[in-house]
This record gives C-alpha cells, sequence and structure tokens, in this order.
C-alpha cells in the first residue's frame, strides 16, 4: 500500500467513519472484499452502457455496508461516464403518492444528479448544457439554425409520455439560453428538477401544459434516460436507499401502491423494455423477506425476486436482482484494518500508530468481545478502530496494550421499524424524517471506551 493522502482528504473520510456514516470522497482508500458483487456491477453497468438495463435490491442488514456498496456503485458510474442521481426514501418521500411524495422524491433525485465533472450533484445544468453544446456544434457542421437542430434531437423524445413537453421545455432553455434571460432558463430548469406544483403556473412560465406529479415520476426518470443519452453520456443510473421506509408505512393500500410501482420497474428491465437506465434499490432483510410487509407481502415481485432454489449453504448465485451482501472474512477485516492504519497515517507508513501485531490483537478482541457480528456489521469495528487510533494521535505517551486491555466494543441494537403513519400531521411527517436520518448515520455504531 503506497501513496500519500491529502490531510484535507484524510480528515473527511475519517471524521464521515468515526461518525458512522459513509465518507463521500475516497471509497477505494477503504474498499475490501465483496470482489464478486463489485464484478456483477461492472457488468450491470457495462450492460446499461451498451444500451440494455440493470435492477438491482442491495440487501443486508443495518451497519453492514449496504450504503457504503451504493457510493461504490456511484463513483464506478461515473467513472463510466453514467449520470447517477440518487436519494434517500423518507416519509415524505415515495415511489408512488398522492400528496406530492413520489413528486418529492424525484425533486430530490434531480437535485442529486451527478456527473464525472460535477460529483457531488448539481449536475442536472451541466447535462442539459452539454446536450445544447452539442447541439451547436451539429448546427455550426450543417450550417442549420441551433434551435432547428435541437428540436430534431429531440424528436425521438416525443415518442414517450410527456416527452413533448420535455422537449419544449429544453428548446425554451435554449432561446432563454440565446437571449441571456436567467429568469426563463431558472424556469426551465425548475421543471425538469420537478418543483412546480401547479399546472397554471407552469403555463404561464414556460407554455406548457403538463408537470412532473406523483403519477409520472417513473415516466419523466425514462425520459431523462434518453435525454443523458442525446447529451452524450452512456446511460442513466437511480440509486435509493433506505427502501425500508415503504415496509414501515402503516396503510397497506399505500404499500402496494410503492410496490406496484417497483414492479413495474423490474418488469421493465426483465423483460428488456427500458434502456440505458439502471437502478439500485438499498434495504433490509425484513424489507425483501417480510411476508406481511415486505416484498414478499406482493406475490408477483415475490415470484420475480424469489433466491435461486438450488443455492445451498456456502452457494452464492448474483445473476438475478437480489445481492445480499456477505459477511466479511477475517482476512477481508484485517486488510481493512490495515487501509483504516494507512488511511489516519495520510499515507506515511512512518507514522503508523498501530503495528501489525496491533492489528491481530484487536481483531481478536473484537472477535471475543462481540463474537461473529463485527463480520456482519463492519462499521462497528471501523468507529471502534478508529477511535483507538484517535485516542493514540492525542495522547502520544499511551501504548496500543495498554488500550486493548481495557475498550469496550458495544453495539446499539438496530433502530426499531417506526411505523409510518399516512395520517401524520406535515409536522410529525416533518420530525419523522429527521429521526429517520438519524437513525440511518447513528444505528449499530460501535462505542471506543477506556
Amino acid at each position: 500500500m503506497s501513496g500519500q493522502i491529502k490531510i484535507k482528504d484524510r480528515d473527511a473520510i475519517v471524521q464521515a467513519l468515526r461518525a458512522g456514516v459513509v465518507p463521500r470522497l475516497g471509497l477505494p482508500h477503504i474498499q475490501v472484499g465483496r470482489l464478486r458483487e463489485v464484478e456483477e456491477v461492472i457488468r450491470d453497468i457495462d450492460r446499461v452502457a451498451e444500451g440494455g438495463s440493470a435492477v438491482r435490491l442491495i440487501i443486508g442488514e443495518y451497519g453492514s455496508g449496504k450504503t457504503f456498496f451504493l457510493n461504490f456503485v456511484r463513483s464506478v458510474c461515473l467513472e463510466r461516464k453514467l449520470v447517477v442521481a440518487h436519494a434517500d426514501l423518507a416519509p415524505d418521500r415515495r415511489l408512488h403518492a398522492s400528496g406530492g411524495q413520489a413528486r418529492n422524491l424525484y425533486a430530490e433525485l434531480m437535485r442529486n444528479v451527478s456527473t464525472r465533472t460535477k460529483t457531488d450533484g448539481g449536475g442536472l445544468t451541466t447535462v442539459v448544457e452539454r446536450f445544447i453544446g452539442e447541439a451547436k456544434k451539429e448546427a455550426e457542421a450543417q450550417n442549420q439554425k441551433v434551435e432547428n437542430i435541437i428540436r430534431s434531437k429531440l424528436i425521438s423524445m416525443q415518442e414517450l409520455v410527456s416527452g413533448y413537453d420535455f422537449a419544449e421545455v429544453i428548446a425554451r432553455y435554449w432561446s432563454a439560453f440565446e437571449e441571456g434571460n436567467e429568469q426563463k432558463k431558472a424556469a426551465a430548469m425548475r421543471w425538469l428538477r420537478g418543483e412546480y406544483a401547479l399546472k397554471t403556473e407552469a403555463r404561464e412560465e414556460l407554455g406548457v401544459r403538463s408537470i412532473i406529479d406523483d403519477a409520472s415520476v417513473y415516466d419523466y426518470l425514462k425520459l431523462m434516460s434518453r435525454f443523458v443519452r442525446l447529451a452524450g453520456y452512456d446511460g442513466f443510473v437511480i440509486i435509493l436507499d433506505e427502501m425500508v421506509n415503504l415496509f414501515k408505512l402503516v396503510n397497506s393500500q399505500a404499500r402496494n401502491a410503492n410496490y406496484e410501482q417497483m414492479l413495474r420497474i423490474v418488469n421493465d428491465v426483465l423483460q428488456g423494455s427500458a434502456e440505458h437506465i439502471g437502478f439500485y434499490f438499498g434495504g433490509t432483510p425484513e424489507f425483501l423477506m417480510d411476508t406481511r410487509r415486505g416484498l414478499y407481502s406482493y406475490e408477483a415481485l415475490r415470484s420475480r425476486l424469489a433466491e435461486n432454489t438450488f443455492v445451498r449453504q456456502g452457494m452464492v448465485d448474483l445473476s438475478g436482482p437480489v445481492i445480499r451482501l456477505q459477511t466479511l472474512s477475517e482476512d477481508d477485516m484485517y486488510v481493512l484494518l490495515t487501509r483504516l492504519r494507512h488511511l489516519f497515517a495520510a499515507g506515511n507508513e512512518e507514522k503508523y500508530l498501530v503495528p501489525d501485531a496491533g492489528l491481530e490483537a484487536f481483531l481478536e478482541h473484537c472477535s471475543k468481545k462481540i463474537g461473529e457480528s463485527y463480520f456482519r456489521t463492519p462499521r462497528n469495528t471501523i468507529k471502534a478502530f478508529l477511535d483507538l487510533l484517535s485516542v493514540m494521535e492525542q495522547n502520544s505517551a499511551i501504548k496500543w496494550e495498554d488500550l486493548l486491555g481495557s475498550i469496550n466494543v458495544s453495539t446499539d441494537s438496530a433502530p426499531e421499524n417506526e411505523d409510518i403513519d399516512e395520517e401524520k400531521p406535515a409536522s410529525s411527517v416533518a420530525n419523522s424524517s429527521e429521526t429517520g436520518q438519524q437513525e440511518k448515520e447513528g444505528d449499530d455504531l460501535a462505542t471506543f471506551r477506556l
């Protein structure tokens, strides 16, 4: 392992890991194991880039690394010249609804659109302007008006649901761009992000008769996948985490409506009806397998997502839509600790705070103290180890042998499945959303105590 790490990057990654959340940068510094899962993801991405589609459910316990894996998928997609949109589901963000929650999810996805040059979200404007830039090049080469080229390129979108209005908004953005009218450009981007709640408002500002609403979210995601291709990218990938929020819905009718929307996505992908688009969903085992409220409660989804019956203990089949995150091996955990030690030292081997013998002792301690769960939930082990290094960094006289004899690594229980009541007032929903975010960032954290 070699290579210096910028102190700024090192601090950002360590701070996120110690808080129990996934860092937004530097994932290759700490990625270990799960080689076969990564290979499957790369195959998916290649298929999307070649004109196909993919759908995957990433299933794992709290703290098992679902969010980390989804962020790794995101980084691979960006490297492969795909556009990625990601969001977490919440009480006010769902796949299907009648009170604006589905449109909220779409708006969140569009705010978080990322490209290779715009990795932290806010990339939708980049995609639109790249499309316009390509159209300008063609217009100059063919000695035609840019607007004519734009409209001719967008004709293929008009065959899709709401494609005419989508194309019209892009054309309006170009005209505003030419005029230098920032207000009209902002209105076009607002429409593309799904931020109009009233059709009359959109008609007055843009002259279009439709808006992105709860009923049309999936249709517009398919439109966006077609558009990013026209802009010169290889495909569009949507990443949705915290799918357990659908499992928590109390109202069975609302829950089934969301599962029906998932079924539509799965059918489109498995039947080959979708092009240049991929979906990744992150959820817990109960979200998938619970026969009363999980995906398995919806028979059509259960039949499509059921595991291969020939798979026995010790075997895996990653060719289906479901990827269960496998437990890290002891060797994987050792490699992970070496990477964390290297990261904490900012890539300088001379500044390692713990020798190899200390890594082995730490693993042995974890194995005795919390047993097999430290393999299943690497988040606990990561946090405890970084806490150990932090104490040693700030107390140079202390030796790792002294600390390992007195630490206590404890695992909090997974957050309870708090039901989401359809009848909650807006203030309660907002509080529930905040609580859900806190759960996501704090569940199953290990504590390090002297």
